[in-house]
């Protein structure tokens, strides 16, 4: 298994997309990373295909500008945490 299949970032990318689409403001992905300070739209759009996780010092501004529950966030990402150790240890267990 490679390293990046081990890696899990789909709590987080649906939580993203979902509050993304469903925001009054509907966001493209390209005005969403704008507004957190990206050129292109193509972060987001790594976030929303669960290729990458938002930087830590973006959590702040991700809550705000879509309204998302600091609480809900923390849930996306502890879940996807999870099941990155899960997949790690499960490949550990296999060697």
């Amino acid at each position: 298994m490679a390293q990046e299949k081990l890696r899990c970032f789909s709590h987080i990318a649906k939580l993203i997309k979902d509050r993304r689409v469903n925001h009054p403001k509907k966001y493209s992905q390209s005005e969403l990373s704008q507004l957190l300070g990206y050129k292109n739209g193509q972060f987001i759009s790594n976030v929303e295909r669960a290729l990458c996780n938002i930087p830590l010092k973006m959590l702040p501004r991700v809550t705000e500008i879509l309204d998302i529950p600091p609480q809900d966030l923390k849930d996306a990402m502890l879940a996807d945490h999870r099941k990155t150790l899960d997949n790690f240890l499960l490949q550990a267990g296999s060697n």
